[in-house]
C-alpha cells in the first residue's frame, strides 16, 4: 500500500492531502523508485495553487532520493538496489514510491546521505548552473543574490566563496544574516531596513554589480535593475514575492544595456550529460566540504501542508526535506 500527498484542486495548503495511490510496474526507460526523502521548494508551491500547470489529481514535487526497486527493458543508467536521486519532472515526488524516467536520475555516492541528497538536488543543480553557465562568475568579483539566507542562497554564498566571489546577500532578519554570513556571504543587506540599492551602491564604491540573482520576483526586480552595472546582467529564476508585472524592454536599454534572462533547472539539464555533468559537480564541491547542505527542517511526508505555511511564512532557514 502505497500513500502519497495529491492536489484534486490547486489552492493553498489545504488543498494537500494524503491519499492511497497504485503505483505500477515501470515500463521501458522507466525505473520504480522507492523514496527516503522528498526536498520541499518553492516551485511546490507554484505547482499547487496552479501558476505553474498540472493537471488534477497530481501529486507535487520535483525533487527525491530513494532506492530503486525495479527497472524497466532498456533501462542502463541504474541498477535494482542503487541509491539515486532527482530534480526533474515530472512532478508527482511527494510519495512514498513512484516511477520515473531512468534518464533523470544519477546515483548517490556513498558519502552523502539521502536526506542531504533529497534537499540539495534542485537548489544545489540551480547554484550549480547560476554560477558556472548562467553567469559565470569570476574570483574577484562581487555580485547580489536575494533570499541569501534561503536554501539555494545559503549553497550559492559557499559555492561563490570557493570560487574567490564576495556574495552581497538580502535578508529578513538579524538571524537570517548571521546564518548567510556563516555561510560565506561577505556582506549582509536587512532589506526591510535598509535601501539594498543604496547599500550595494556603497559596498562597490557606486559602480554597482556584473550581475543580480534573484530568485524573489515583482518585490524586488526593479531595484535590482539599479543595482547593475552598464552591460550587467539580471538573472531572475523565481518568484516568491509574486510574479513580475509585464516590462517594457527599453527600460533594459536605459539603465545601461542590460541583459535579462529567465533560465530553469529543466532546460538546463534537459541534457542528459548536462544532467550528470550538474550533479557530479555539485557532489564534488559537497564532497569536498566547500559547500555544506544545511537540513535546517524536517516534516514527516504527510504533514506537508505543515511544510508549505512554514515555507511561504518565510519561516524556514536553509533546506526543508519531508522523510518518508
Amino acid at each position: 500500500m502505497v500513500h502519497a500527498i495529491r492536489i484534486n484542486e490547486t489552492g493553498g495548503p489545504e488543498k494537500l492531502v494524503w491519499e492511497e495511490v497504485t503505483v505500477g510496474d515501470p515500463g521501458e526507460g522507466e525505473i520504480r523508485l522507492r523514496h527516503t526523502a522528498v526536498g520541499l521548494n518553492y516551485i511546490d508551491v507554484y505547482f499547487r495553487m496552479g501558476m505553474y500547470p498540472a493537471e488534477p489529481p497530481f501529486s507535487p514535487g520535483l525533487e527525491a532520493a530513494g532506492v530503486v526497486e525495479a527497472v524497466g527493458a532498456g533501462v542502463t543508467e541504474v541498477a535494482v538496489g542503487d541509491r539515486v536521486a532527482y530534480a526533474a519532472p515530472p512532478v508527482g515526488a511527494y510519495t512514498q514510491a513512484r516511477l520515473m524516467p531512468a534518464d533523470r536520475v544519477v546515483k548517490v555516492p556513498d558519502s552523502i546521505d539521502d536526506q542531504t541528497a533529497a534537499a540539495m538536488m534542485l537548489q544545489g543543480m540551480t547554484v550549480e548552473y547560476l554560477l558556472r553557465r548562467t553567469y559565470p562568475v569570476k574570483s574577484g568579483q562581487k555580485i547580489l543574490f536575494h533570499a541569501a539566507a534561503g536554501g539555494v542562497g545559503l549553497i550559492a554564498c559557499q559555492w561563490a566563496k570557493n570560487l574567490g566571489v564576495e556574495v552581497i546577500g538580502t535578508v529578513g532578519s538579524p538571524e537570517k544574516a548571521a546564518l548567510a554570513k556563516a555561510n560565506g556571504c561577505a556582506h549582509t543587506i536587512l532589506y526591510n531596513d535598509e535601501d539594498f540599492v543604496e547599500r550595494v551602491k556603497e559596498l562597490t564604491d557606486g559602480e554597482g554589480v556584473p550581475v543580480v540573482y534573484d530568485s524573489v520576483g515583482e518585490s524586488t526586480f526593479m531595484k535590482s535593475l539599479d543595482c547593475l552595472q552598464p552591460l550587467g546582467t539580471m538573472v531572475t529564476f523565481g518568484q516568491s514575492s509574486g510574479p513580475i508585472p509585464p516590462l517594457d524592454i527599453g527600460v533594459l536599454s536605459a539603465k545601461g544595456s542590460l541583459h535579462l534572462t529567465r533560465p530553469t533547472l529543466m532546460t538546463y539539464t534537459a541534457k542528459r550529460d548536462d544532467l550528470v555533468n550538474s550533479a557530479n559537480a555539485l557532489f564534488d564541491v559537497v564532497g569536498s566540504g566547500a559547500v555544506n547542505i544545511s537540513v535546517n527542517q524536517t516534516f514527516p511526508l504527510e504533514k506537508a501542508a505543515d511544510a508549505h505555511r512554514a515555507l511561504e511564512a518565510r519561516e524556514t532557514v536553509g533546506s526543508t526535506v519531508l522523510t518518508v
